[in-house]
């Protein structure tokens, strides 16, 4: 129970050093939510999306899972990204993945099983839709589908039909130096509806 009661202490000291920094901080942060960004990020304990961005508590919407797979059957997703969307009125969504993702090696080794197979059909697929693939390419190529799953979700589709400015961006982080690389991948819908996406970057996989 050591570790508990140290996780508590800290949450005291963080909370104390926020209002000596910030002061009144969280009586403002009380009184509204307005994030600009909706993460959809991996549930890996190594990115954390507030502290990897400099944001604070507040300026971001998060929703997290095993290597941010965007499925519309996912009724957690849906409901975070609906909220999100038409509640938060959020600007950006981004999906971003990491290198050196247990999900992503699981499926190049081989070794998922079970409900975590069924997850990472999709990263499965695409393993196949190109057989000589580093992990780092496949964590990225990985990331490229998300993005392009969440942009013909009806709920951005209809986000879009109605004018707002939604963009939707796709990264990935290295946990070995810190830094996000974006692999110019917006999305933002049109006057019309319809979807339009910058150019993809050749891969540069780091594995």
């Amino acid at each position: 129970m050591k570790e508990i009661i140290r996780l508590l202490e800290n949450n005291k000291a963080w909370a104390a050093q926020v209002e000596i920094d910030n002061p009144g901080f969280f009586a403002r942060l009380k009184r509204q939510q307005k994030p600009n960004y909706l993460w959809i990020g991996c549930s890996d304990s190594r990115v954390p999306a507030n502290q990897i961005t400099g944001l604070l508590p507040g300026d971001v919407f998060v929703h997290r899972n095993i290597s941010n797979q965007v499925i519309n059957t996912d009724m957690n997703l849906m409901c975070v990204l609906q909220y999100a969307v038409d509640v938060l009125r959020v600007k950006h969504i981004i999906v971003c993945g990491h290198y050196g993702c247990g999900g992503i090696e699981a499926v190049l080794k081989n070794t998922a099983s079970g409900i975590l197979e069924h997850w990472l059909e999709s990263v499965r697929i695409l393993q196949h839709e190109h057989r000589r693939i580093t992990a780092g390419e496949l964590c990225e190529l990985n990331v490229v589908r998300q993005v392009d799953n969440l942009s013909h979700n009806t709920i951005v589709q209809k986000a879009w039909d109605r004018g707002r400015k939604l963009f939707i961006h796709g990264w990935i982080y290295s946990v070995s130096d810190g830094l996000i690389k974006d692999l110019k991948l917006t999305r933002k819908g049109t006057p019309l509806g319809r979807q339009e996406c910058a150019p993809r970057r050749a891969r540069t996989g780091d594995d």
